[in-house]
Protein backbone atom coordinates (compact mmCIF):
# COMPACT_ATOMS: atom_id res chain seq x y z
CA UNK A 1 0.00 0.00 0.00
CA UNK A 2 1.32 3.38 -1.23
CA UNK A 3 0.31 6.27 1.19
CA UNK A 4 1.27 9.49 0.00
CA UNK A 5 3.80 12.10 2.43
CA UNK A 6 2.28 14.72 4.23
CA UNK A 7 2.99 18.06 4.73
CA UNK A 8 4.93 18.77 7.58
CA UNK A 9 3.12 22.08 8.54
CA UNK A 10 -0.24 21.02 7.41
CA UNK A 11 -0.32 17.78 9.63
CA UNK A 12 1.19 19.58 12.67
CA UNK A 13 -1.59 22.33 12.30
CA UNK A 14 -4.50 19.65 11.58
CA UNK A 15 -3.20 17.29 14.40
CA UNK A 16 -3.28 20.57 17.00
CA UNK A 17 -6.47 20.95 16.23
CA UNK A 18 -7.39 17.26 17.02
CA UNK A 19 -6.06 16.93 20.11
CA UNK A 20 -7.61 20.49 21.63
CA UNK A 21 -10.15 19.02 23.12
CA UNK A 22 -8.35 16.24 24.45
CA UNK A 23 -5.52 18.83 25.68
CA UNK A 24 -8.06 20.69 27.26
CA UNK A 25 -9.39 17.88 29.72
CA UNK A 26 -5.56 16.68 29.91
CA UNK A 27 -4.93 20.36 31.54
CA UNK A 28 -7.59 19.67 33.55
CA UNK A 29 -6.15 16.58 35.46
CA UNK A 30 -7.75 13.89 33.21
CA UNK A 31 -5.51 11.34 32.13
CA UNK A 32 -7.74 8.44 30.23
CA UNK A 33 -9.93 10.15 28.07
CA UNK A 34 -12.21 7.88 26.05
CA UNK A 35 -13.55 8.87 22.73
CA UNK A 36 -16.78 6.70 21.98
CA UNK A 37 -18.50 6.63 17.97
CA UNK A 38 -20.43 4.46 16.39
CA UNK A 39 -21.19 3.10 12.66
CA UNK A 40 -24.01 1.79 11.00
CA UNK A 41 -26.94 4.13 12.79
CA UNK A 42 -28.63 5.13 9.43
CA UNK A 43 -28.25 1.77 7.65
CA UNK A 44 -31.19 -0.74 7.01
CA UNK A 45 -29.20 -3.87 7.64
CA UNK A 46 -27.57 -5.51 10.84
CA UNK A 47 -26.21 -3.95 14.14
CA UNK A 48 -24.94 -0.75 14.64
CA UNK A 49 -21.52 -1.27 15.90
CA UNK A 50 -20.15 1.01 18.93
CA UNK A 51 -16.58 1.50 19.72
CA UNK A 52 -14.63 3.02 22.52
CA UNK A 53 -11.12 3.56 22.72
CA UNK A 54 -8.70 5.22 25.27
CA UNK A 55 -5.57 6.76 23.77
CA UNK A 56 -2.19 7.20 25.71
CA UNK A 57 -1.75 10.77 26.50
CA UNK A 58 -0.25 13.19 23.82
CA UNK A 59 0.06 10.04 21.76
CA UNK A 60 0.43 10.79 18.05
CA UNK A 61 -1.16 8.72 15.32
CA UNK A 62 -0.24 9.74 11.51
CA UNK A 63 -3.51 10.32 9.44
CA UNK A 64 -5.98 10.15 12.39
CA UNK A 65 -8.87 10.96 11.56
CA UNK A 66 -12.82 10.65 11.04
CA UNK A 67 -13.30 7.34 9.30
CA UNK A 68 -15.53 8.77 6.69
CA UNK A 69 -12.75 11.34 5.55
CA UNK A 70 -10.23 7.88 4.88
CA UNK A 71 -9.46 4.99 2.49
CA UNK A 72 -10.13 1.39 3.56
CA UNK A 73 -6.69 0.54 3.36
CA UNK A 74 -5.57 3.57 5.56
CA UNK A 75 -9.09 2.75 8.21
CA UNK A 76 -7.34 -1.14 8.19
CA UNK A 77 -3.59 0.62 8.79
CA UNK A 78 -4.99 2.54 11.28
CA UNK A 79 -7.56 0.12 13.54
CA UNK A 80 -4.07 -2.23 13.86
CA UNK A 81 -1.84 0.90 15.15
CA UNK A 82 -5.04 1.82 17.14
CA UNK A 83 -5.73 -1.36 19.02
CA UNK A 84 -1.73 -2.03 19.58
CA UNK A 85 -1.22 1.52 20.96
CA UNK A 86 -4.10 2.11 22.89
CA UNK A 87 -4.86 1.82 26.29
CA UNK A 88 -7.88 -0.08 26.03
CA UNK A 89 -10.09 -0.50 23.55
CA UNK A 90 -14.00 -2.03 23.19
CA UNK A 91 -16.06 -2.93 20.19
CA UNK A 92 -20.07 -3.81 20.81
CA UNK A 93 -22.52 -4.24 18.65
CA UNK A 94 -26.40 -3.60 19.26
CA UNK A 95 -28.96 -6.25 17.36
CA UNK A 96 -31.26 -5.87 14.84
CA UNK A 97 -33.69 -7.18 17.16
CA UNK A 98 -32.56 -4.81 20.05
CA UNK A 99 -32.63 -1.77 17.79
CA UNK A 100 -36.15 -2.66 16.46
CA UNK A 101 -37.51 -3.06 20.27
CA UNK A 102 -36.04 0.31 21.31
CA UNK A 103 -35.55 2.74 18.37
CA UNK A 104 -32.33 3.76 16.67
CA UNK A 105 -31.58 6.26 19.20
CA UNK A 106 -32.09 5.01 22.64
CA UNK A 107 -30.15 1.72 21.11
CA UNK A 108 -27.41 3.86 20.70
CA UNK A 109 -27.50 5.87 23.91
CA UNK A 110 -27.15 1.81 25.72
CA UNK A 111 -24.51 0.98 23.27
CA UNK A 112 -22.85 3.97 23.82
CA UNK A 113 -22.82 2.88 27.77
CA UNK A 114 -21.98 -0.45 27.04
CA UNK A 115 -19.14 0.21 24.71
CA UNK A 116 -17.62 2.52 28.00
CA UNK A 117 -18.24 -0.06 30.57
CA UNK A 118 -16.60 -3.04 28.82
CA UNK A 119 -13.44 -0.99 28.44
CA UNK A 120 -10.96 -3.07 30.67
CA UNK A 121 -9.59 -0.22 32.12
CA UNK A 122 -12.39 2.81 32.93
CA UNK A 123 -12.05 6.39 31.61
CA UNK A 124 -12.42 9.61 34.27
CA UNK A 125 -13.83 11.61 31.14
CA UNK A 126 -15.38 10.66 28.09
CA UNK A 127 -15.87 12.36 24.57
CA UNK A 128 -18.55 11.58 22.56
CA UNK A 129 -19.55 12.26 19.19
CA UNK A 130 -22.96 14.05 19.30
CA UNK A 131 -24.92 12.32 21.07
CA UNK A 132 -25.72 13.32 25.04
CA UNK A 133 -25.04 10.14 27.12
CA UNK A 134 -25.35 10.10 30.58
CA UNK A 135 -22.40 7.70 32.32
CA UNK A 136 -22.54 7.51 35.86
CA UNK A 137 -20.04 9.00 37.93
CA UNK A 138 -18.35 9.34 34.75
CA UNK A 139 -18.22 13.43 33.35
CA UNK A 140 -18.19 14.07 29.40
CA UNK A 141 -18.62 15.91 27.10
CA UNK A 142 -20.70 15.80 23.88
CA UNK A 143 -19.07 17.11 20.25
CA UNK A 144 -20.85 17.31 17.16
CA UNK A 145 -18.81 15.95 14.44
CA UNK A 146 -16.43 15.02 16.92
CA UNK A 147 -14.93 12.17 15.03
CA UNK A 148 -13.55 14.76 12.96
CA UNK A 149 -12.46 17.51 15.73
CA UNK A 150 -11.09 14.51 19.04
CA UNK A 151 -8.31 12.26 18.53
CA UNK A 152 -10.21 9.94 20.80
CA UNK A 153 -13.57 10.42 19.22
CA UNK A 154 -11.72 9.68 16.01
CA UNK A 155 -10.23 6.48 16.68
CA UNK A 156 -13.19 5.21 17.98
CA UNK A 157 -14.63 6.14 14.96
CA UNK A 158 -12.16 3.78 13.08
CA UNK A 159 -12.42 0.80 15.09
CA UNK A 160 -16.39 0.73 14.64
CA UNK A 161 -16.26 1.38 11.15
CA UNK A 162 -13.87 -1.10 10.73
CA UNK A 163 -15.24 -4.01 12.90
CA UNK A 164 -18.84 -3.41 10.84
CA UNK A 165 -17.39 -3.42 7.18
CA UNK A 166 -15.97 -6.61 7.91
CA UNK A 167 -19.44 -7.69 8.88
CA UNK A 168 -20.74 -6.60 5.42
CA UNK A 169 -18.19 -8.42 4.02
CA UNK A 170 -19.52 -11.69 5.98
CA UNK A 171 -23.24 -10.95 4.67
CA UNK A 172 -22.33 -10.11 1.44
CA UNK A 173 -20.92 -13.44 0.67
CA UNK A 174 -24.71 -15.12 2.45
CA UNK A 175 -26.66 -12.43 0.45
CA UNK A 176 -24.68 -11.73 -2.83
CA UNK A 177 -27.53 -10.13 -4.37
CA UNK A 178 -28.06 -7.04 -1.88
CA UNK A 179 -24.19 -5.99 -2.69
CA UNK A 180 -23.98 -5.45 1.09
CA UNK A 181 -19.98 -5.27 0.39
CA UNK A 182 -20.39 -1.90 -1.38
CA UNK A 183 -23.39 -0.11 0.34
CA UNK A 184 -22.58 -2.00 3.53
CA UNK A 185 -26.67 -1.90 4.20
CA UNK A 186 -27.21 1.52 3.34
CA UNK A 187 -30.46 2.62 1.24
CA UNK A 188 -28.43 3.29 -1.87
CA UNK A 189 -30.74 3.06 -5.28
CA UNK A 190 -29.35 -0.19 -6.54
CA UNK A 191 -30.30 -1.87 -2.79
CA UNK A 192 -33.82 -0.32 -2.45
CA UNK A 193 -34.59 -2.01 -5.67
CA UNK A 194 -33.29 -4.99 -4.70
CA UNK A 195 -35.46 -4.95 -2.03
CA UNK A 196 -38.43 -4.35 -3.66
CA UNK A 197 -37.70 -6.61 -6.64
CA UNK A 198 -36.95 -9.85 -3.84
CA UNK A 199 -37.84 -8.50 -0.21
CA UNK A 200 -36.16 -8.22 2.71
CA UNK A 201 -33.76 -10.31 4.59
CA UNK A 202 -33.63 -11.54 8.18
CA UNK A 203 -31.00 -9.36 8.89
CA UNK A 204 -32.87 -6.19 7.52
CA UNK A 205 -34.17 -3.33 10.57
CA UNK A 206 -38.28 -4.11 10.67
CA UNK A 207 -38.50 -0.78 11.89
CA UNK A 208 -36.45 1.37 9.07
CA UNK A 209 -37.99 1.85 5.78
CA UNK A 210 -38.58 0.58 3.20
CA UNK A 211 -39.09 -2.51 5.32
CA UNK A 212 -41.33 -1.39 7.69
CA UNK A 213 -44.08 0.17 5.18
CA UNK A 214 -43.74 -3.73 3.61
CA UNK A 215 -44.98 -4.69 6.85
CA UNK A 216 -47.71 -2.55 7.04
CA UNK A 217 -51.20 -3.51 5.91
CA UNK A 218 -52.71 -2.60 3.18
CA UNK A 219 -56.53 -2.26 1.84
CA UNK A 220 -55.68 -5.16 -0.42
CA UNK A 221 -54.37 -7.42 2.59
CA UNK A 222 -56.36 -6.14 5.50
Amino acid sequence: MTIKKLNPDAERERVQKLYRYEDEFYNQGYKLIAGVDEAGRGSLVGPLVIGAVILPPNFYIERLDDSKKLSSAVREKLYYEIVYNAIAVSSIAVSVEEIDKLNIYRATLKGMQKAVATLNIQPNFVLIDAMEVAFKNIPHKSIIHGDALSASIAAASIIAKVTRDRLADDWAKIYPQYGFEKNRGYGTKYHLDIIKKIGFTEIHRRSFKPVKDMLQPTLFNL
